[in-house]
């Protein structure tokens, strides 16, 4: 699966092209803002790219009106359809958004249910009760998503619904050539649904990358052979930020060890999750971290550890934004360029680092050193062995382990040391050393 060894970079489009927050029904072409920055995702290392709705929807996008029409703040069909093809010439693939629980009140659908009550032939696509009512008097009760009523969640047990919405997934194949959707809510999804979609799209390309928003739980249960490839780490996105704010590097080794360890209780062994620091639901994590001295080791981790990384745009030079308890506008901005820094930089050699190296993409991992402050893990396959070597204090430190021994490449600064059961890890540093 080519999504295992790729590095992903998350847009939310509504916000990223300064569309409306609220559907204005004026069609402007701002999703071909995204041909403005092909060329810079391409020179920065992406080569996969994850976009949140862009179908049309009543406000944010993931109330959909439309399935199969590009929301009109963002453009038409065949903007994104170019869209597509210039990302793809710049060897970037396209994952997009796929919302199955819920639609919409905007919905045709829903909209003929509201007209027709009863007599709709879409009643059964969402869970509705004729004898109650709503909080917008309907004159009908419906099940909202997790109690949003905005959020009008589909009869995924409805033949009709689930013929209707893999349709949909042809006709974005066939329009757009994507390569892959992001489940919202997979947790939510019936099982069924999901192993449909799997079968469904390894017809239409048997390479079809299928990636589920999962929050908590066992990941096992939706990332199998029979439904999804890969799914959200939340586990780790967590024990990386409190790991520093923390200054307890014990909490992400521990969440590292408990997924991907050698011994036989390790979870999600040979599994490739996806890994973040930060997305379009939380909090930054330029915003996050108490010591903004930790921001670069953050990414010195997240390319290091097991799992497909995925960085969420403008936050790669180190853009705050702070999650509002009624919105999440600061996270969504407009950037009308990229805006590189320093550490942009570290991350696009970071970036280089991990594709050329089948260990950090593939091999297994071990904790080797660990304290407080310090974390040293290991990551080997039959063809490589790479050390990360994380120091999170203000002081320098020295590690001692055995296996610290032999020459090897420190692959982020070029040098060649020689290393005899110690290494000296300077304040604030992250150390690649490949054996």
């Amino acid at each position: 699966m080519w999504a295992f060894n790729s590095i992903f970079y998350q847009i939310y489009p509504i916000g990223f092209c300064g569309a409306p927050v609220h559907n204005d029904g004026v069609c402007e072409p701002r999703i071909r803002k995204l041909m403005d920055w092909s060329g810079y995702l391409e020179n920065l290392g992406i080569d996969s790219i994850l976009l949140n709705p862009v179908f049309e929807s009543d406000n944010h996008g993931y109330d959909t009106r439309d399935f199969k029409k590009i929301d009109c703040r963002l453009g038409t069909n065949e903007d994104f359809a170019q869209v597509c093809q210039d990302l793809h010439s710049h060897h970037v693939k396209i994952v997009l958004d796929g919302v199955f629980n819920h639609v919409g009140r905007g919905f045709w659908a829903f909209q003929d249910v509201l007209e027709k009550k009863w007599d709709s032939p879409y009643k059964d696509w969402f869970w509705i009760n004729f004898d109650g009512n709503n909080g917008y008097n309907d004159g009908f009760w419906y099940e909202g998503w997790e109690g949003h009523f905005e959020l009008v969640k589909l009869n995924l047990k409805n033949p009709a619904v689930v013929d209707y919405l893999l349709e949909c997934v042809k006709f974005w194949v066939d329009t757009f050539d994507i390569d892959g959707l992001r489940l919202d809510v997979a947790y939510s999804l019936e099982p069924e649904f999901m192993r449909r979609l799997r079968s469904f799209t390894m017809q239409l390309k048997p390479d079809f990358a299928l990636i589920g928003e999962v929050l908590f739980g066992d990941y096992n249960r939706i990332v199998n052979d029979e439904m999804l490839h890969s799914c959200t780490n939340y586990e780790c996105y967590k024990g990386i930020y409190s790991s520093f704010n923390s200054m307890n590097m014990f909490e992400i080794a521990h969440s590292l060890q408990r997924q991907y360890g050698s011994e036989p209780w390790c979870l999600y062994r040979g599994k490739h999750l996806m890994n973040f620091v930060d997305n379009h639901d939380v909090t930054r994590i330029a915003s996050i971290l108490t010591n903004k001295k930790h921001l670069p080791l953050t990414y010195g981790l997240l390319m290091a550890m097991p799992g497909i990384p995925c960085i969420y745009y403008g936050s790669e030079w180190g853009e705050p934004g702070e999650k509002a308890p009624g919105n999440d506008y600061a996270l969504r901005p407009c950037f009308e360029e990229p805006k590189p820094s320093d550490l942009t930089d570290l991350i696009k050699k970071l970036i280089r680092i991990r594709q050329n190296s089948d260990a950090l993409c593939n091999g297994s991992y071990r904790n080797v050193v660990l304290t407080n402050h310090q974390l040293i893990f290991e990551r080997v396959t039959e063809n490589e062995k790479v050390f990360a070597a994380i120091n999170a204090s203000d002081a320098a430190y020295t590690a001692c382990h055995g296996d610290l021994s032999g020459t090897a490449a420190e692959l982020i600064s070029g040098e060649t040391l020689t290393l005899n059961g110690t290494l000296e890890m300077p304040a604030y540093s992250i150390q690649y050393l490949q054996f």
